[in-house]
Formats: C-alpha cells, structure tokens, sequence
C-alpha cells in the first residue's frame, strides 16, 4: 500500500497536501480506500465557493461495490474541483495522489490539520 510521506490522512482514508506558499489544501482518497472501494464510477460534483465545515460530508464516491462519503478535512470554503473526474472517475483508482485529487480548500483553520495523522500514523491505522 502506498502511502506517501508528505501528506496528512484522516481516519476515514482521505489524504491532505497542504501548499506551503498559498496554504490551501488538496484532498483525495488514500491508495486504501481506492482498494477497499474497488472500480470507482462516479464522483459527485463539488460546487466551487462551497463553504465546508470540518469532519463534514461534502461530496460522495461512488464504486461497484458501495457508495461512500468524503469529508472535510478543515473548515474552509473550495477554491478547485478536479472536474478531469467528471469523465475520468477511475483516476482515483489509477492515481489517487496525484491525478485523482478530487478538490481543493482554502481552510479558515489550518490548526485543524493539526489532528491529521502523518503517514506512520496511517499505516499503523490501516495495518492494525
């Protein structure tokens, strides 16, 4: 499982970059989740200046084994959706860290990111 050490992850499999210089945040699904969910075939769209609050559902992930809803991170408003997703929703599972993202967040509370694990703390999450 792939699992990379720049990023922070939730306890409901999504990972976090944060952009040193502007601040806001990139969100996808973890390498777990993507294998867990199985062939992914639908993302649900993320409405730009959508004003999220954290551990919120903000969009859900559909694949040919179940539906499952994505959360928020950090409170803060989306700046950028992965619209490649509309046509491409397999892009989670071919490259959920990098082509696969699936939006961007201008948080209003970057001390929230404090409480995401680092990578050591998600594989042992995932592999305990």
């Amino acid at each position: 499982m792939n699992v990379p050490e720049d990023l922070r992850y939730s306890s409901d499999h999504e990972w976090i970059r944060v952009d040193a210089d502007s601040g806001v945040i990139t969100i996808g699904i973890t390498d777990y989740a993507q294998n867990a969910l199985g062939d992914v075939v639908f993302v649900a769209s993320v409405e730009i200046g959508l004003e999220v609050a954290a551990a919120d559902t903000f969009t859900e992930v559909e694949s040919t084994k179940s539906v499952s809803d994505i959360y928020a991170p950090a409170s803060g408003v989306v700046t950028e959706v992965n619209a490649a997703l509309d046509d491409q929703p397999e892009l989670l599972n071919s490259d959920p860290y990098g082509d696969g993202w699936i939006c961007r967040i201008q948080p209003s509370d970057t001390a929230q990111l404090d409480a995401r694990m680092d990578a050591a703390a998600y594989r042992a999450l995932t592999e305990g």
